[in-house]
């Protein structure tokens, strides 16, 4: 069969299942992207490139569909080329449809089944917009910019054979007419990697210099038997609840005297809107900065993925928060390595933390409950271990990569390039 994978940032979700496509000889895979990635042998990467930016002077409720079009242009032109100077055909697109790539495709190619990967629909009410209140959102004018935001995700969705999500919640955020047609599977977790390991050597991270926050360069070494506290975004912003962490961090640390916190992430913005200047990273160190014992909180950016495991696998307490949005990998993760985690109280992360089972919830916005979950599981080892045990178990049963997600999206595929 022959295959396209399409996605701007690759291999972005597709990371798992890309390998054992191109294994098998009776496929042929070919990959559409912006930038480069790793990618398994026998994978044909295309790359494109739009060769314009946004209209300055274009009105600004339509500037972000101009955006999709443009890249939708683009790979449109690559696709056109791969059929008449290759002679490619595909029988299956799978497309990341969030950027716009696949808005054409099927002009290209109209007899091909379109799958598109169903990470989120702008919903006007009940999830992110308007959450915080701090950053307003859910105004006329909002809702009015969101609605166009969402044109690119209709005009794929009326070409699209096929959906699938990562999670029960994000796929209920699509209109109730493309609804059935989205198959819930998640990308799974490899839980031969990413398993409980407590012994070992102790890691040791390097802590970048950041000239903005005025943090100098170090390492941070934690050993087995060290109370570390973790926060992992890909980047540090109030989608994740950054500034209500930052907001407990300073009590946190007066009552855990010996607590080390490990914050990952990256000084930039992934959703939502940037600060006035600076950085969210920035912002909210500064504003608890006075309060705050520095010689035991470590930015360490962006670590390797070895590294990371082994974070969690040191971890004491895992928080994680989040508005009502897109599930990060990274809780999942943790849970995988038997983490006690203190999450939000909040939309999909329901679907895998249950309160007193799985982990400890809290209202995202109650920084008091925050840190008593914290201090109470740092006391608890008993508690530690029963919720990571429960953690790890519910990943191993519902999204253990090898035996549950991958088999779930093979054949997923197949029965949609063969309807």
């Amino acid at each position: 069969m022959n295959l396209l994978f399409v996605h701007q940032n690759f291999p972005g979700q597709f990371k798992h299942i890309l390998p054992v496509v191109c294994a098998d000889p009776s496929h042929r895979v070919v990959g559409f992207s912006m930038r480069d990635g790793p990618r398994p042998p026998r994978l044909q990467l295309v790359h494109y490139k739009p060769g314009r930016g946004s209209s300055k002077h274009i009105h600004p409720w339509v500037s972000d569909l101009e955006t999709k079009v443009i890249r939708g242009e683009v790979a449109f032109k690559a696709a056109r080329k791969m059929r008449d100077e290759h002679g490619f055909t595909p029988e299956l697109i799978v497309a990341h449809h969030g950027w716009g790539e696949p808005l054409f495709l099927k002009q290209i190619w109209p007899r091909a089944r379109l799958l598109l990967y169903c990470e989120w629909y702008y919903p006007l009410a009940g999830a992110d917009v308007g959450f915080d209140p701090e950053f307003g959102g859910g105004t006329d004018e909002g809702i009015c910019r969101l609605r166009l935001k969402n044109a690119h995700n209709l005009l794929c969705f009326e070409q699209a054979d096929a959906g699938m999500s990562p999670t029960h919640w994000q796929a209920d955020t699509h209109p109730a007419w493309f609804r059935p047609r989205i198959e819930v599977i998640h990308d799974g977790v490899d839980t031969r990697q990413v398993r409980p390991l407590p012994a070992g050597e102790p890691l040791r991270l390097p802590v970048p210099a950041d000239a903005t926050c005025a943090i100098e360069a170090g390492e941070v070494v934690l050993s087995p038997g060290d109370e570390v506290v973790t926060f992992v975004n890909r980047n540090l912003e109030p989608y994740r609840g950054y500034h209500v962490f930052m907001r407990a961090l300073p009590e946190l640390l007066r009552r855990r005297p010996k607590a080390k916190v490990v914050i990952v992430g990256a000084n930039s913005v992934s959703y939502g809107a940037p600060p006035a200047q600076g950085s969210w990273k920035q912002h909210f160190l500064d504003e608890v900065r006075q309060d705050l014992d520095l010689s035991r909180v470590f930015f360490v950016g962006t670590i390797p993925y070895p590294a990371f495991v082994r974070l969690l696998q040191l971890t004491t307490v895992h928080t994680y928060l989040t508005y009502p949005f897109v599930l990060s990998w990274s809780l999942m993760e943790a849970m995988a390595c038997a983490g006690a985690i203190v999450a939000s109280d909040t939309e999909p992360v329901r679907e895998v933390i249950t309160e007193g089972e799985t982990g400890r919830l809290v209202n995202f916005f109650d920084r008091g409950a925050l840190l008593d979950r914290i201090c109470e599981l740092l006391d608890d080892p008993a508690q530690r271990a029963r919720l990571g045990a429960k953690a790890r178990e519910l990943i191993v049963r519902r999204y253990d990569l090898a035996s549950v997600c991958l088999p779930a999206q093979l054949a997923y595929l197949q029965r949609v390039a063969e309807s």
